[in-house]
């Protein structure tokens, strides 16, 4: 990968987050070297992060030469313009659906979960039905901004559909498809989390902070 000799790119980061995937992803696109600092989250924050976003506390955090911007769609979006000579990330309004996915598994009751089951698979296919359509990505036929916001989210969908009982393919099986593709490219792969190993830390999660085996 290729940046400006006066540039120092560090994202402080946490392997299972997928606000951090996608500013990973944004700069995976645009061909940006950077150093991936891990943060524990659980047992003690760097004080770069406290310093960086002393308010929330919070990776991803992104230091472009030593200052700091934190939001995952924020910091994507400041890629996108700061580094403008390679191809556009196409920005255009992003698609969240990991808070309605966040309470599959952390529903306390059979009925809670069937609700936010339902509620999850109906906000992904407004998302295939109306942003995505019949087009490769959300963008056309090219990668991009709105890609990254919601392709980073996807490998928590595997235990989303463990803890919720369906799967993704068989409710949105345009977006399943979607989802092949963007895997396909190097940047998104390469940085994406192992869905096993991220239904493994929500497990511990589920335990730790809800009592629920």
């Amino acid at each position: 990968m290729s940046k400006t000799s006066s540039d120092e790119v560090i994202i402080l980061d946490c392997w299972a987050s997928p606000f951090c995937v996608r500013v990973k992803i944004a700069l995976n696109e645009k061909g940006i070297e950077y150093e991936a600092r891990e943060e524990n989250l659980f047992g003690g924050k760097s004080e770069l992060l406290l310093n960086s976003n002393p308010i929330y506390q919070k990776v991803p955090v992104l230091l472009h030469n030593g200052k700091p911007l934190s939001e995952s769609t924020i910091i994507v979006d400041y890629i996108d313009h700061t580094w403008n000579s390679t191809s556009p990330l196409l920005p255009s309004s992003p698609y969240d659906v990991f808070e309605a996915g966040r309470k599959i598994w952390t529903g306390q009751t059979d009925e809670a979960v069937e609700v936010a089951k339902k509620d999850f698979i109906e906000i992904l296919k407004q998302l295939e039905e109306l942003a995505l359509a019949d087009k490769a990505f959300f963008g056309g036929e090219s990668f991009g901004y709105v890609d990254i916001l919601a392709v980073a989210l996807t490998s928590w969908f595997y235990t989303f559909e463990q803890f919720g009982g369906f799967k993704v393919e068989d409710h949105c099986p345009k977006l399943s498809a979607w989802i092949n593709r963007c895997y396909q490219r190097d940047t998104v792969s390469k940085v994406s989390p192992d869905p096993i190993k991220i239904y493994e830390f929500v497990a511990m999660l589920r335990k730790k902070m809800l009592g629920i085996e």
